[in-house]
């Protein structure tokens, strides 16, 4: 696949047009106080997978509804004080997966929390343990057309809550630095880290990989890869243009532009020229806004590279992120 967006120049200036609504601040300040009525504390209960440097937690906190959230908290075994945390969440489709699987931060000395996606966890990977016990109306095959016709409604206020909710409980468990929590993750966890870095601004970084789930109009307009493409086949159906205007209503409450606005948080980003299920000019939406309605400055780094499509970087990143975090928490 050979580069098919804006060139790099286009893209290091392009800040489109936000369709934000005027109610988006409110919207989701009240989804999470609702969430956070269920303030049951977190059930950690340590489990035995026969490392010895590493010790492992199996964790259930109270999401979106109160609904049960499961997640890994990955630690050094001999720690000493309280340790700074990173919360990831998972790309589309996949789980939390097996406890052993993602040691790297805990081997670098962070406690490291990997949250399951609700309803997700079989696409692939090695599963999770998180249903969704909400349905949804008609919709396109995936999780972009859930709950499509009213964002009260849609997966991702449910997903974006919980993902939200995981860091009030890493905040809640003894041991962890509540002052030195990061969010990452790639693809799909690259969008919900954007949302988190807008819903709780006082995480210290964020470091999203080739992130999904923003700038959704040009996304549909210049890819067919899904997921977004579940959306062009939602709308390929129905065709009515109220319905049309309400799925992109529904879309603009769950856009990460508007999240990386709200950011106050460090940002590291990256982006693959030649991906075509994330494509560029989406990224760059949000990395141009990252911040933008703060009064100061606040780091933020892109890297690039040009000849990958979605893997992006993959693991050759991590020494780069290791570094990177270093220095901010």
């Amino acid at each position: 696949m050979a580069q098919f967006d804006m060139p790099l120049s286009d893209l290091e200036r392009y800040l489109p047009e936000l369709d934000e609504p005027a109610d988006f601040d409110e919207f989701w300040s009240t989804t999470l106080a609702e969430a956070r009525t269920f303030d049951e504390a977190p059930e950690v209960e340590r489990i035995d997978v026969g490392l010895t440097e590493v010790v492992v937690d199996d964790v259930t906190f109270p999401g979106f509804g109160g609904h049960p959230i499961k997640a890994w908290l990955t630690r050094p075994a001999h720690a000493d004080g309280d340790l700074p945390v990173v919360v990831e969440y998972e790309g589309y489709g996949g789980g939390r997966g097996l406890p052993h699987e993602k040691i790297h931060w805990a081997a670098a000395g962070y406690a490291h929390l990997r949250m399951d996606s609700r309803g997700q966890a079989s696409g692939h990977g090695a599963g999770g343990s998180t249903p969704d016990p909400v349905g949804s109306g008609p919709a396109a095959s995936g999780y972009m057309t859930r709950g499509v016709l009213d964002p009260r409604d849609h997966y991702y206020r449910r997903l974006f809550t919980d993902a939200a909710r995981a860091v009030d409980a890493v905040r809640a468990i003894p041991g962890l630095d509540p002052a030195r929590v990061a969010v990452a993750g790639g693809s799909q966890g690259g969008g919900i880290s954007l949302a988190v870095a807008g819903l709780v601004p006082d995480v210290v970084a964020a470091m999203p990989d080739v992130p999904f789930l923003t700038h959704y109009r040009r996304a549909v307009s210049i890819t067919d890869s899904y997921p977004y493409g579940e959306i062009t086949k939602y709308l390929s159906v129905h065709r009515d243009p109220e319905v049309e205007a309400q799925v992109w209503r529904t879309f603009s409450y769950l856009d990460g532009v508007s999240f990386a606005r709200r950011a106050r948080a460090a940002g590291l980003f990256s982006v693959a020229l030649m991906d075509t299920i994330c494509p560029p000019s989406t990224v760059y939406a949000a990395f141009n806004n990252w911040a933008s309605d703060q009064a100061e400055p606040v780091v933020k780094e892109m890297d690039v590279y040009p000849y990958n499509n979605h893997e992006g970087g993959g693991d050759y990143r991590f020494p780069r992120k290791l570094a990177w975090l270093g220095k901010i928490i």
